[in-house]
């Protein structure tokens, strides 16, 4: 691929929103804000176009992409939605839902993006920039998020030009995102499976259900097995710092990243800290969890010790992503 290539930073707005139109038109590779983190789009049926993400991420080319389109009627054309699944997207659509349903017939997504699977995994996002960008173009686009594959997902356009500056066309900036982890997917099989938390907590998806979500088969996360759908490596979303997870105390060298008020042992060695939120809440840890960890990744610290945070609601997705970013480095 291309690596120095001159990268073009633009506010969002009508400008920016031609260009990247155009952009993905010819090919090319557009960062953008969605409310969930930063995406990397190309046009979903363009095989080189997608080959090109793949490059300029280093991602594994058996993970699939998740198709963005503008909106429900858009999402049937590429997909086949039975009563339930229909019942999650007018629920939840716009918004950080993504649905893996069986393919369409005709379906444009191109194979590349759903590595051979026979199902697509489709969003509809709520960000005003997203959605300008995808009426503009007029097609899916497929946008996993807009760094290097491994590393911590951006949450601002200066982490999208931290990653991918010079690999990519366009980074259109709609300043930071309001939901701070990616989209939480759900397998529309014979029986709904949750098979990714995030952003949409699992007792909202099961209250329009009306029973529980299954769980993915136990082998679904393994780095050698083939993932059912976007985000599912174990080893996804990993700082190069080590982080230590569950840290009750700190050890002379690591750097923090804390919750809640509650002072942890040994925090006079900490050689930096950051707290994802001081008074507990959820929904602003979870925004500020990927910008911190970059933050405390930078530091040259020994390690990164985590201290433990609540499982319920958002904090099933943080713990997630937390859990991956340990993978290999306890």
């Amino acid at each position: 691929m291309q690596v120095g290539l001159k990268t073009l930073f633009l506010p969002a707005g009508t400008a920016a929103t031609a260009a990247a139109a155009r952009a993905l038109a010819e090919g090319g590779l557009v960062a953008f804000p969605t409310e969930t983190v930063y995406g990397l789009g190309a046009d979903a049926a363009n095989p080189a176009a997608i080959a090109r993400l793949y490059q300029a991420k280093g991602r594994p080319a058996f993970n699939p992409l998740i198709a963005h389109v503008g909106d429900l009627s858009a999402a049937r054309r590429i997909a086949r939605f039975d009563a339930r699944a229909l019942a999650l997207a007018e629920a939840f659509w716009p918004g950080p839902l993504t649905l893996v349903l069986p393919k369409a017939e005709n379906c444009p997504v191109a194979d590349l993006a759903t590595a051979g699977l026979d199902t697509v995994a489709i969003r509809v996002p709520a960000h005003p920039v997203a959605r300008d960008i995808l009426r503009a173009f007029g097609g899916p686009v497929v946008a996993p998020s807009a760094n290097l594959s491994g590393h911590v997902s951006p949450t601002t356009a200066e982490h999208v030009g931290h990653d991918l500056s010079g690999r990519i066309d366009l980074i259109v900036d709609g300043g930071a995102v309001e939901v701070g982890v990616e989209s939480t997917i759900v397998g529309c099989f014979d029986a709904p499976v949750l098979l990714r938390p995030g952003g949409l907590p699992r007792a909202e998806i099961e209250r329009v259900l009306g029973h529980p979500l299954g769980e993915p088969p136990a082998d679904a996360e393994s780095d050698s097995a083939q993932p059912l759908a976007p985000g599912m490596l174990a080893s996804h979303y990993a700082p190069r710092t080590r982080v230590r997870l569950e840290a009750r105390r700190l050890e002379p060298g690591e750097a923090l990243l804390a919750f809640g008020s509650h002072p942890l042992p040994g925090i006079d060695a900490a050689a930096t800290g950051m707290n994802l939120s001081e008074g507990g809440d959820l929904t602003e840890a979870a925004a500020n969890l990927f910008g911190y960890l970059r933050a405390l990744d930078s530091e040259n610290a020994r390690a990164i010790a985590v201290m433990p945070i609540p499982s319920d609601g958002l904090g099933e997705a943080i713990n997630d992503r937390l859990r991956r970013a340990a993978v290999g480095r306890e």
